[in-house]
């Protein structure tokens, strides 16, 4: 073949050809012109490599077009669909078949009807058997036609034809060599014009006629036919009948909501039109449906025009109502899930939610026969609260939609969770999921009254948590209102022979204590350390005595404490009420004869003596018994829970600094005490609130408690009302191991540390906290002194070396210090050193019987600047204000016990500035506790006092942490 010249005149063609496999395609060509202007022989396919030669011929579509057409080049199609080297013909013949030719076919029509729009003002030509690319000229119709599709239908048969019109004439297109060059959407070559036609026809409608006059579909093929083929084709194109009726018509499109329920799944709607007495299902883009009636042998079509528009605003409303459409051939819609919230009932809610917006909107909800029908709106507690005698009457109404329904029916319902509720019609309302925790606290303490429920006057805290709210209107008393709130309670009269001055929050305390007295609740007053429980009550006591009314019944309060705060009663009763005359029953050698309290106002005892004396006390009956560090009865299975439960009394008082130890369960023993069934049953308040605040960290769960217990418990914190008590300053003195105690306990370290990492890795890390304890307690021992650990050891300890020198200094400069430690056989190291060195000191530990002298010595002689403690014995209970100095020989690992013991010098009374000096070994387990009590604090300001819990709550990562 002679290559055309780009120096000699030419021009660019566009050639409709028929490959033999591949169908008809449009090639770009370049042909030569002779001397006269014609066509010679000699032209060339144009690629995108060889096109630029011939750009002088060139305008910016034909680049298009070359690009475009090359994607449909037999070399082309062979790269892309076949990944080896392979020649044409052997391609053809051995790989390409139907399949493959249906799925390229497709592509390569896209990509002719795109060159075909660019062609409008192009030269197009027949290209000959030869391969000569101009043998006729081609032109492109100017607008589409269009086809009318005919059936004639009479007894025997339905005979069916296209008709096509072109500029509104008719052109003849049978039998006149036409050929389909595209199918989708249609093209059609016929008498050298190139044909597209109106509403996306596809060439093989037309292919069967090319040849043929008519099809004829026999009788017995009818119906199937028709349903098949006709009433698509109506839908689509424009038909002619004869013999059977099409008709047109117009409905206002109606939105159908179907609801699926699917009960352990996630529940869908299905959103449907309703057109007159049809319906079809959303997300189409058809704008004409067809549904076909047969009557006897006559068929009549009816055809449905669709307000696509108005189909599209509805489906928008509803996702802008919250609902995310799932994709498929239909449109179903579900909500955005919830975390929490039922996925079967999720649609169910957002239907209730939306009903009145969707019933304005027009959507009809359907749910489908046999299925369990749902009510859906709105639904709404009335519920009023009246105050009674000795209980809260409930009156509340439930209404579901027209039905009302008394609150009391619902009561299982929402204290077991269960959603759907049968109405009496048969159909199920749900309970929306907010009542579950709205009104299950509520519900949870209800009795039945008289047909309507009825709350013990102590849950008034229950009550109040609903005057806040818009959930019920609430009448009660004024002044019981203002139990949650302490400031606003009427003031009472200090008794007239109480020695000492009640600050202005203690003055609160006891006007509380008053009114708590009033409506027989009992209270729990939880102040700081050092804030003045004791001196409160005391004035309680004294005012009690004093009024000399107690209704006939007894005027004896039994005050039960732990043996270490006997001596601190007595001494703080001797200095503010006088007057009271006091019985101390203690010791192995006490009076037995309990008849003799009733001659005294006050009886101060021990949880101890309680433990064994309780049968014989169990017939008194006391006016107060008040519970002091009433933590000491937290566990419900502990004896001393048990023997102050048998104990009778008109009034209680528990008083603790810490009343939740460890966990949220120690609420329920001091709550059940003071005001029994406040909580519930144990096994109740452990499910109810245990649980899901310490486990699942439920906040509302959490902040539902508070509102329960509120009202009776009253707790001031230093910051808050002791503005007048001096600076406190803390400062860490970090200390370095020696040598040789490095050496030790590195060694000892890596023990544990294998033995630990093991546990973690084959999981039973769980099981052996008790081992972690031990481990991480030995590190901290040789991180203070290993003679802790090992009597052997001769060497040196780098913090006692520190201590001491720190200690000289203090005293020397004349300062009263405490010194803590949690070990009692590290208080021994510093005894025998100032014993040696001939230094006067205090010492008091768990095994000091005198502890009222030892405290009572060191607060009034000057000689005796040092008291050495352990934390366990002097943590609680102890008035240490002549010191202004405090040393920390080992953290704890619970901030909350170091503030205790700092809180014994830190307190009322205190007038001089207070040092708090930590000493923390460097790079050992003391330094990384610091750092956990950082990032664990929000854990122990709420719970963790105890270390056994401390470690509990180490994750396994802690632990890797602590011993790397």
């Amino acid at each position: 073949m002679l290559r055309v010249e780009s120096t000699k005149p030419y021009k660019v063609v566009y050639s409709l050809c028929r490959h033999e496999y591949l169908g008809f395609l449009i090639e770009p060509h370049v042909v030569q012109l002779n001397p006269d202007g014609d066509f010679s022989l000699t032209h060339q396919r144009l690629f995108t490599n060889t096109a630029k030669e011939f750009s002088a011929g060139f305008d910016e579509s034909d680049f298009k077009l070359v690009k475009l057409l090359e994607e449909t080049e037999q070399g082309h199609i062979i790269k892309r669909y076949y990944k080896k080297a392979i020649r044409p013909m052997e391609f053809f013949s051995k790989i390409y078949d139907e399949k493959l030719h249906n799925t390229i076919r497709p592509k390569i029509e896209k990509r002719i009807v795109e060159a075909l729009s660019l062609l409008q003002s192009k030269e197009i030509y027949l290209m000959s058997k030869e391969g000569w690319p101009v043998e006729r000229p081609l032109s492109i119709a100017e607008e589409p036609a269009t086809v009318l599709f005919h059936f004639r239908k009479n007894e025997e048969e339905t005979r069916y034809f296209p008709t096509i019109k072109y500029q509104g004439i008719r052109i003849e297109f049978m039998f006149k060599d036409a050929q389909v060059i595209c199918n989708d959407p249609a093209w059609l070559l016929l008498e050298n014009v190139l044909y597209f036609f109106e509403g996306d026809i596809e060439g093989k409608k037309l292919q069967p006629f090319l040849n043929k006059r008519y099809i004829s579909i026999p009788k017995s093929a009818e119906k199937t036919y028709f349903e098949r083929f006709v009433a698509p084709l109506i839908e689509k194109h424009h038909v002619y009948a004869e013999g059977f009726s099409i008709n047109t018509e117009r409905f206002e499109a109606i939105p159908v909501l179907k609801v699926i329920f699917i009960p352990s799944g996630t529940s869908q709607l299905q959103l449907y039109f309703r057109y007159g007495d049809y319906v079809f299902s959303a997300g189409s883009d058809r704008k004409v449906s067809v549904k076909m009636e047969k009557e006897k042998d006559n068929y009549i079509f009816h055809r449905i025009k669709r307000s696509i528009d108005r189909e599209k605003t509805k489906l928008q409303e509803l996702l802008s109502l919250g609902l995310k459409t799932t994709g498929g051939m239909f449109v179903y819609l579900e909500t955005e899930q919830k975390t929490d919230e039922d996925p079967a009932f999720s649609v169910i809610n957002w239907l209730n939610t939306h009903h009145e917006e969707l019933s304005a909107g027009g959507f009809i909800i359907e749910q489908p026969d046999g299925n369990k029908r749902f009510l859906f709106g709105q639904s709404s507690i009335n519920l009023e609260i009246q105050e009674n005698n000795d209980w809260f009457d409930l009156k509340a109404f439930v209404r579901f939609g027209p039905y009302s329904i008394p609150f009391l029916e619902l009561k299982h319902h929402i204290l077991n969770k269960i959603r759907e509720f049968v109405l009496p019609s048969g159909e199920v309302a749900i309970i929306p999921e907010e009542w579950f925790s709205q009104y299950s606290n509520l519900l949870s303490f209800t009795e039945k009254g008289h047909g309507d429920l009825r709350l013990k006057k102590h849950h008034i805290g229950l009550i109040a948590d609903f005057a806040d709210s818009e959930l019920a209107t609430v009448t009660i008393d004024r002044k019981l209102q203002k139990l949650s709130d302490f400031h606003e309670i009427e003031d009472a009269p200090i008794p007239v022979n109480f020695k000492g001055t009640l600050r202005s929050y203690q003055k609160a305390g006891y006007n509380w204590f008053h009114f708590l007295r009033k409506y027989n609740f009992g209270g729990c007053l939880a102040d700081d350390m050092g804030l003045g429980k004791t001196v409160q009550t005391l004035a309680l006591l004294q005012k009690i005595k004093e009024e000399g009314d107690t209704d006939g019944t007894s005027s004896t309060s039994l005050i039960i404490m732990p043996t270490s705060l006997i001596y601190n009663w007595l001494n703080e009763a001797g200095k503010f009420a006088p007057g009271l005359k006091i019985l101390v029953h203690t010791g192995s050698f006490r009076n037995k004869d309990v008849e003799r309290f009733l001659q005294y106002d006050v009886v101060l005892t021990t949880y101890g003596i309680t433990r064994v004396d309780a049968e014989l006390m169990e017939h008194l009956y006391f006016h107060y018994i008040i519970l002091d560090e009433s933590q000491n009865i937290k566990n419900p299975d502990s004896k001393a829970y048990k023997s102050v439960k048998t104990l009778k009394s008109k009034h209680k008082l528990i008083l603790s600094g810490t009343p939740v130890e460890n966990s949220v369960n120690d609420l329920w023993t001091q709550m059940s005490f003071i005001n029994p069934g406040l909580l519930g049953n144990q096994h109740f308040f452990q499910n109810n609130f245990v649980t899901p605040i310490e486990k699942k960290k439920e906040e509302d769960k959490a902040r539902k408690l508070q509102a329960i217990i509120k009202p009776f418990v009253l707790r001031r914190t230093k910051t808050q009302v002791a503005k007048e008590l001096p600076e406190k300053t803390e400062q860490l003195f970090y200390c370095s191991m020696c040598e040789e105690q490095a050496e030790y306990y590195e060694k000892v370290k890596s023990e544990y540390r294998n033995e630990l990492l093991k546990t973690l890795e084959d999981g039973t890390f769980a099981r052996s906290q008790i081992q972690v304890l031990q481990g991480l307690t030995k590190l901290r021992q040789i991180a203070n002194h290993p003679f802790m650990v090992d009597n052997s050891y001769e060497g040196e300890s780098g913090k006692f070396e520190n201590v001491i020198h720190t200690l000289e200094n203090v005293l020397a400069e004349g300062h009263k210090v405490l010194v803590f430690s949690q070990f009692v056989k590290q208080l021994d190291i510093y005894r025998k050193y100032l014993d040696n060195e001939r230094v006067p000191y205090a010492y008091l530990d768990g095994a000091t019987k005198n502890r009222g002298e030892v405290v009572e010595e060191f607060q009034k002689n000057s000689d005796i600047k040092l008291f050495l403690i352990s934390l366990k014995a002097g943590g609680v209970g102890l008035n240490l204000t002549e010191a202004d100095y405090v040393f920390m020989l080992d953290p704890w690992w619970n901030p909350a016990v170091e503030q205790q013991a700092v809180d014994r010098t830190h307190r009322i009374g205190q007038t001089k500035n207070v040092f708090i000096y930590k000493f923390i070994t460097k790079d050992s387990v003391e330094e990384k506790i610091l750092a956990l009590q950082i990032r664990k604090r929000a854990v122990a300001d709420s719970l963790i006092t105890t270390e056994e819990s401390f470690v509990k709550s180490l994750s396994a990562d802690d632990i890797r942490e602590i011993l790397n």
